[in-house]
């Protein structure tokens, strides 16, 4: 077998959002397609084998000492330990989105988006100096780089000068038990306190880009009668803002803000939901949008960054209006047989094991030469 070793010291359980769940996915989608081919060991935080089960079951996972919420410390043991865990590997594939200073060859990056170009006031000058100088450097030293979708590969082409035959596109795929231990509709509406007719969800971390402030003004404006909309994520920099705008505005009945969720409650949630709301300004994929569709839930989002290619016809890609949102939603409710038909056709194209196979086929070229330097 070819020995594939992935840099995971970055994920801290829980913490780092789309990306974990990314990775996860397409790694078990690799042991799923290409079975016997690939020897995947994964060197991760403390904690990591508990968290992910699905992957512990299925290739070797090597645990740090320490959670690695420390981004200096994580820094030094992939200078120590990581280097010595890599030696004699045919990829060493960092997912983090950059590569330490003492990266062992051949190496695959994966670049989850650049968002910190395009929007740097999102985020602090600690983070953003950090990104600022080892992203661009990461790029360069790399053998190839994966992406989740064309968008991700062209802003890599356009803003850090990048060649279009060093990036591939590694799709995000969706596992097949999606749905399969959904919290019943009932237990989630008394637990959260839903009751409206119509219910909305929106599963996204408070941040900025994600633009739970749109939904706000659309609930403020009285366009959504009868209906509730659910905040369901993680606090990000803009949870106090969401919160006080809320408070503001007297829309607590209206918008219910539950926190993160499991994935029983997140797939109970999406089935319960009349549709998917996605007002996000900025998305390297936007894994939700795929996995409402895979659960029958038609899928109203914004047309910015790579939504419109990922929903393709299969939802509403709308752009950020409130009179056109507000006709949108209302056209998920009335036509919801065809758009749940188109949605589930889509998300057939965006299983795991289609991950795995994207993957699988990247490795394969570095270890024959096709993607190196």
């Amino acid at each position: 077998m070819t020995r594939v070793v992935v840099n995971m010291l970055w994920c801290v359980p829980g913490q780092v959002g789309g990306s974990e769940q990314y990775l996860v996915r397409q790694l078990c989608g690799v042991h799923e397609a290409a079975p016997g081919e690939f020897e995947l060991e994964i060197v991760a935080p403390r904690g990591f084998a508990a968290a992910h089960p699905e992957l512990s079951a299925r290739m070797r996972i090597i645990e740090s000492s320490s959670s690695a919420t420390s981004r200096p410390l994580r820094i030094m043991r992939e200078a120590t330990s990581l280097a010595r865990l890599t030696r004699g590997a045919a990829v060493t594939h960092h997912g983090g989105g950059t590569l330490p200073l003492r990266a062992t060859a051949p190496t695959l990056l994966t670049i989850h988006d650049v968002q910190y170009r395009e929007f740097p006031h999102y985020f602090s000058r600690t983070k953003l100096r950090y990104l600022a100088a080892r992203v661009p450097s990461s790029v360069a030293r790399a053998n190839h780089i994966a992406v989740p979708s064309a968008f991700v590969k062209q802003t890599v082409c356009e803003q850090l000068g990048v060649a279009a035959h060093r990036i591939s596109v590694v799709r995000h795929g969706v596992e097949p038990s999606l749905g399969g231990r959904a919290t019943p509709a009932d237990e989630l509406r008394r637990r959260f306190g839903i009751t409206a007719a119509r219910v909305l969800a929106y599963p996204a971390i408070t941040h900025p880009h994600k633009n739970h402030q749109f939904l706000l003004e659309l609930a403020r404006h009285g366009r959504l009668n009868d209906t509730q909309i659910v905040f369901a994520g993680g606090a990000g920099r803009a949870h106090d803002d969401v919160l006080n705008a809320i408070a503001a505005h007297g829309l607590a009945q209206q918008v219910l803000v539950v926190g993160r969720l499991g994935d029983a409650d997140r797939d109970g949630l999406l089935l319960l939901a009349d549709a998917l709301v996605f007002p996000s300004t900025y998305e390297g994929f936007g894994a939700p949008v795929i996995e409402a569709m895979a659960l029958g839930t038609p899928v109203v989002a914004s047309d910015c960054a790579a939504l419109p290619e990922v929903v393709g016809d299969a939802g509403q890609v709308v752009p950020l209006d409130v009179d056109a949102w507000s006709q949108a939603i209302d056209r998920a409710t009335t036509q919801r047989a065809d758009w749940q038909a188109r949605g589930r056709r889509r998300a057939g194209e965006f299983r795991s094991i289609d991950s795995g196979r994207d993957l699988a086929a990247v490795y394969r070229a570095m270890t024959t030469g096709a993607s190196r330097g």
